[in-house]
């Protein structure tokens, strides 16, 4: 269990180890959401790989937003 929750197939798949959060938390929220959204597409059995790339052009585009109003 533990390995399926801190761990998941669908973040853990790159042969050299390195994991989406190790990436994505050097990021903004919305960007590494995005990130989050690019790397598990087609990896996770319950969504389709469209679904994961249209939640993440959904975070982009909520993150260029949030740009502009800085």
């Amino acid at each position: 269990m533990a390995g399926s929750v801190n761990h998941p197939d669908h973040y853990n798949w790159l042969p050299n180890n390195i994991e989406c959060i190790d990436v994505a938390e050097w990021m903004d929220f919305n960007t590494g959401n995005a990130l989050k959204y690019l790397w598990r597409a087609g990896h996770k059995t319950s969504e389709t790989r469209e679904q994961d790339l249209r939640k993440a052009i959904w975070y982009l585009e909520r993150e260029i937003v949030r740009m502009k109003t800085l």
